[in-house]
């Protein structure tokens, strides 16, 4: 009973630290342009991702707790996988090194089950890498179509457009919010799954909450961050790039699979700028996503696999 109760714990304290740190991924292009403001922009967004991770999440949530690791996890285990996924995104957040939550999470289970004798499904690993690798490349095509398209519409290019831009802009914000309640509470509760503590809904709830809690008591600082240091693109772009990072995630939830908000936010931003001519993206954040794409999985992989042999043995 207390080893679920560490389990449940632990969980709400990663969901907790991705709602803070998606903030700027979701939201951070409307606050920038100045379409909406701090406070509601935090609300709106916890209220979107309690809805995508309570209602939108079961397929994700089923894939990974029951589809990469086909063998029961102990609580134990859980704990363990749980607990260095989230040390882990800490320490690279506080190191600056980019990389993605999901990734880690994913291999840090498979470091912690293949100690254990657990049985690990190869294929669905594989087909999430690809999905992984695909997924800044496909955001990047669609951000391009997308930046064009818009740009033939002609309310979104006059001077009086700004109101109906900056409805579009929160409207894409609050999809993105939706999409990561759907895509990234699998990362702190479907160890619910695995380990038959909870079904998906509540797993899903739990998680969105503990993701929403999040977004409204730590949110701030990566939504500021990302709104006045690193957005670059004008509203009609924002609006491109934020659509198409909701529509790669949520295709990709549809599916059961998950992949990174970030990745895709990037890839749809480095394809809107390619639309207009701009060079949004630098050579040296490339160059920072695809050596995230190697240190996070294989951090959480070689983290796991010790302590799991270690400890849990």
């Amino acid at each position: 009973m207390i080893a679920k109760a560490v389990l449940l714990l632990v969980a709400l304290g990663f969901s907790w630290s991705m709602g803070a740190h998606y903030t700027g991924a979701c939201m951070g292009m409307p606050y920038a342009a100045g379409s909406i403001k701090l406070r509601p922009a935090l609300t709106l967004m916890a209220v979107m991702t309690l809805f995508g991770a309570t209602f939108l999440s079961h397929h994700v949530l089923l894939h990974v707790g029951h589809g990469i690791v086909l063998t029961p996890l102990r609580v134990s285990a859980a704990i363990s996988v749980i607990g260095i996924a989230s040390l882990l995104t800490i320490l690279f957040t506080r190191l600056r090194i980019p990389t993605s939550t999901i990734q880690i999470m994913v291999f840090a289970l498979v470091g912690t089950a293949i100690p254990l004798g657990l049985t690990v499904e190869w294929t669905a690993v594989l087909r999430l890498a690809i999905i992984w690798l695909l997924a800044p490349f496909v955001a990047c095509g669609l951000g391009f179509l997308f930046t064009k398209i818009l740009d033939l519409i002609p309310w979104m290019r006059s001077t009086d457009s700004a109101s109906h831009v900056g409805s579009a802009l929160v409207t894409a914000g609050a999809i993105a919010s939706v999409a990561m309640g759907a895509n990234d509470v699998s990362n702190a509760t479907a160890v619910f799954l695995s380990t038959r503590l909870f079904g998906p809904l509540m797993a899903g709830f739990i998680g969105g909450a503990g993701l929403a809690f999040g977004v409204v008591t730590w949110g701030r600082p990566l939504l500021e961050r990302v709104a006045f240091e690193v957005v670059r693109l004008d509203r009609i772009m924002a609006t491109a790039a934020q659509l198409v990072q909701a529509l790669v995630v949520l295709t990709a939830v549809i599916f059961g699979y998950f992949t990174s908000m970030n990745q895709a936010l990037v890839g749809a931003m480095a394809g809107a700028g390619l639309a207009r001519g701009r060079k949004t993206i630098e050579s040296r954040t490339v160059f920072m996503i695809v050596q995230g794409w190697f240190i996070g999985p294989g951090a959480g992989f070689a983290v796991a696999y010790l302590v799991a042999s270690v400890y849990l043995k």
